[in-house]
């Protein structure tokens, strides 16, 4: 969260015309405080992100990056250990989902660091991955972003159970089709307001 944090403070400071400094004072902080909050490397207890907001006139959701905004394109992502799998679903996606970021990814670990950098509207998230489970990328999605919707895909009916106790929004056997897209975006449990 600290870097997502970080990104959305300096942006909102810039807009408003502040310095580090100017936003410092205003705070009764150090200038320090701020640069750490902005390279990600803190981040102010909930008192300061109350004025923090109160200043730059914002919502503490929107300062936090837990509120979609209507004007970014929502980044999608899709995880399976197949590559042909893989290839076919992005295909798919892209041609659903044509105002989205879309990568896809093999490992569930890149998939992970891709989502601490950038927040997940919508991960379609193989179930079986080798040693890794999807279930426990989606729990680990979920501990980054709670707002981060996923849809699992499987071959596998007998993973649903399991699969519905993580939270997601819902369940796809495979292969990914048009029709099961359209059907899990009307079933998102937080859907996009863009």
């Amino acid at each position: 969260m600290s870097s997502v944090f970080g990104d959305i403070l300096r942006k909102l400071r810039k807009e408003k015309g502040y310095s580090q400094q100017q936003l410092a004072d205003l705070l009764f902080v150090d200038r320090t405080s701020v640069t750490n909050w902005e390279t990600g490397r803190r981040v102010p207890d909930a008192i300061l992100i109350s004025r923090i907001s109160d200043l730059l006139s914002v919502d503490t959701a929107t300062l936090l990056g837990v509120t979609e905004h209507p004007d970014e394109k929502p980044n999608i992502i899709i995880v399976d250990d197949e590559n042909i799998v893989l290839q076919g679903g992005l295909r798919v996606l892209q041609e659903v989902l044509t105002d989205a970021n879309i990568v896809g990814f093999n490992k569930p670990s890149e998939a992970i660091s891709y989502a601490k950098a950038n927040q997940i509207f919508l991960a379609f998230l193989d179930i079986e991955m080798g040693r890794t489970s999807g279930i426990d990328v989606c729990r680990e999605l979920l501990s980054i972003n709670p707002r981060t919707n996923v849809v699992f895909l499987t071959a596998h009916t007998e993973h649903s159970l399991d699969a519905w106790d993580t939270g997601a929004s819902g369940f796809i056997r495979k292969p990914l089709t048009p029709d099961e897209i359209e059907s899990q975006l009307t079933k998102l449990r937080h859907p996009h307001h863009g």
